[in-house]
């Protein structure tokens, strides 16, 4: 553990952070797991589930949670499998 005052506070931030983008980026995930599971299913809500991952997406890319090739890469294969549903 650090000595000085302001890496022990930083460490406490960054845990905090840390616990954080873990809920945010696990959340996210789940909506890109739906969307993709809709799509193929042929649900009818498959593309209110596919608006609501990209934006999630897009959210994470804003607060530096993933990378912005991530996210293109997922609103992708999002894409691609709505495609091949049709």
């Amino acid at each position: 553990m650090a000595n000085i005052k302001s890496s022990i506070k930083r460490v406490r931030s960054s845990e905090a952070k840390r616990v954080a983008n873990k809920n945010r980026r696990s959340e996210m995930n789940t909506l890109v797991r739906k969307a993709i599971f809709a799509k193929e299913q042929g649900q009818d809500d498959a593309e209110k589930l596919a608006r609501e991952a990209q934006a999630a997406l897009d959210r994470a890319v804003t607060d530096n949670i993933i990378s912005k090739n991530t996210a293109a890469r997922r609103k992708a294969r999002i894409a691609r499998t709505q495609q091949l549903s049709d």
